[in-house]
């Protein structure tokens, strides 16, 4: 196969391109950062990390607690994914048992698993939908004399402008912005 030969997609490809489409449609990073934040946060009140001949134990009484909350803010990352008009919610929730595990799972898996769910809390409240743009018309470059347009965008001469201005300080009708009291 030379490099002039133009590659057949193939399945790879395809399932690539289809994961793509499936990603853009949800907030998947933000359910990514708050499934990868349950680990550590459910993790480390159990293990007994090794540092040469020094055994360190993490075990403490909270150790239910942070199971609990590790195995909820796995859960709502994958809601996220897969039922994403939950978004809110699950964003809301994760950043409030982000902030839980800090007292109780030694300091919210390190500062690791805290930071992940903050972050994907807030990825997840922020996202929105997308709305499919819709094809804008040719605009014509019409100046007047002297190479100065016309009409200025979003003057008192430009329909659109006048259907959505609900302020009444249009230039057309005297006000400059300024409201009378009286």
């Amino acid at each position: 196969m030379s490099a002039e030969t133009p590659a057949v997609p193939g399945q790879f490809t395809r399932r690539r391109l289809q994961f793509r489409a499936w990603r853009g449609t949800r907030p998947f990073w933000a359910g990514l950062f708050v499934l990868l934040a349950g680990l550590p946060i459910m993790y480390f009140p159990y293990a007994h990390l090794q540092f040469g001949h020094l055994t360190l134990a993490m075990a403490t009484t909270a150790g239910a607690g942070s199971l609990i909350i590790g195995v909820l803010l796995i859960v709502l990352g994958i809601s996220l994914w897969f039922q994403q008009h939950v978004r809110t919610f699950a964003g809301v929730a994760a950043i409030l048992l982000a902030l839980v595990s800090i007292p109780v799972s030694n300091f919210g898996g390190f500062v690791v698993g805290f930071l992940l769910a903050l972050i994907g809390g807030a990825m997840a409240v922020s996202w929105a939908p997308g709305v499919p743009s819709a094809p804008q018309p040719a605009q014509s470059g019409g100046t007047g004399a002297g190479g100065s347009p016309e009409a200025a965008p979003g003057s008192a001469t430009d329909p659109g402008r006048e259907a959505n201005d609900l302020s009444g300080t249009s230039p057309g009708n005297g006000a400059n912005g300024r409201h009378s009291a009286g």
